[in-house]
């Protein structure tokens, strides 16, 4: 039974007007440069996006991550196996699917064709292109994963998905492992990563998976830490890319100095593809605490440790 909660992070404040007449238990909630050790004493639950800089499990028994991701918790850190971890589970699906069928659309109906042809007042034809030709190949094949491929299914693309597994899943047409994707990049469209980020994630997108692209768009809403930027930026040199929209990077915010900004190449958006807002962060937490109290493992938003997500 989990008696005292610890909610920090960015959303500490509005959980607090959101939680207050919601939860007979003990909560303390502070923002992040404010917990003590004696808060991680206190607690047997802890909730953020994060760990704290000065974390430490003491006597939590719970964390339960307000975001999608878990990599700030497990990435490069040792978990204590008896902490259950969770993570939210909300519209991110949604959310991601929209921002990236956003940009297909952008690309696909020739937006910056006809925005230039304004610009110079001249009218000339060009014939937008169909997304029920595009082959595109999404990265990630759990709920977001899934969650994309129906998007665009239902435009009749062609959607195959990657894991490591290579289990066959709905709706992707296809889902091959990762070791023979380099078979189906040849003659991709587009490409979207979903995939967290795990010791078997970072530094996946290297030059040798960008150079079996044929000037594919890619697009990236997993975790920045997946892509070597280096070989991200050889790629379009090469024109095995000639599009790349970036929501996330393995260091955030971008640096001022970094050479992503100066690619016009390349479309930069602020980690907003699947914000979590206030609401959806409370009713999964809600949810989340009466299933552990109620001891109802596994939990369906429990993170397999050993897995990363």
């Amino acid at each position: 039974m989990i008696e005292k909660i610890l909610v920090t992070g960015r959303l500490f404040d509005v959980m607090q007007s959101l939680l207050a007449s919601k939860l007979d238990k003990e909560i303390r909630f502070l923002s992040e440069d404010r917990v003590s050790e004696s808060d991680l004493k206190w607690a047997d639950a802890f909730v953020s996006f994060r760990p704290t800089a000065n974390f430490q499990f003491e006597n939590i028994k719970w964390v339960h991550s307000l975001g999608a991701g878990v990599d700030s918790f497990l990435y490069n850190r040792a978990w204590k196996r008896d902490v259950i971890l969770s993570r939210t589970i909300c519209s991110f699906g949604q959310k991601i699917s929209e921002y990236c069928l956003s940009y297909v659309l952008k690309d696909l109906q020739l937006h910056d064709v006809f925005q230039k042809s304004k610009e110079t007042k001249v009218m000339k034809t060009f014939e937008p292109l169909a997304i029920s030709n595009q082959k595109i190949v999404i990265f990630g094949t759990g709920s977001i994963g899934q969650e994309v491929a129906r998007h665009f299914r239902f435009f009749r693309a062609h959607v195959m998905g990657v894991s490591l597994s290579g289990l066959q899943k709905e709706p992707f047409n296809q889902v091959v492992p990762i070791h023979k994707v380099s078979g189906i990049l040849q003659d991709a469209h587009w490409v979207i990563n979903t995939l967290p980020l795990t010791l078997k994630t970072n530094k996946l997108f290297t030059y040798d998976l960008f150079k079996h692209l044929n000037k594919a768009c890619f697009i990236n809403v997993g975790r920045g830490a997946s892509v070597d930027e280096y070989s991200l930026l050889t790629a379009l040199d090469n024109k095995n890319l000639r599009l790349a929209v970036l929501d996330v990077f393995e260091n955030e915010p971008l640096a001022h100095d970094s050479p992503l900004w100066e690619r016009p190449e390349i479309i930069i958006t602020p980690h907003i593809s699947a914000v979590t807002s206030p609401e959806e962060a409370v009713n999964c937490f809600l949810d989340t605490h009466k299933n552990v109290d109620q001891e109802r493992f596994p939990l369906i938003n429990q993170v397999e440790i050993d897995k990363g997500y």
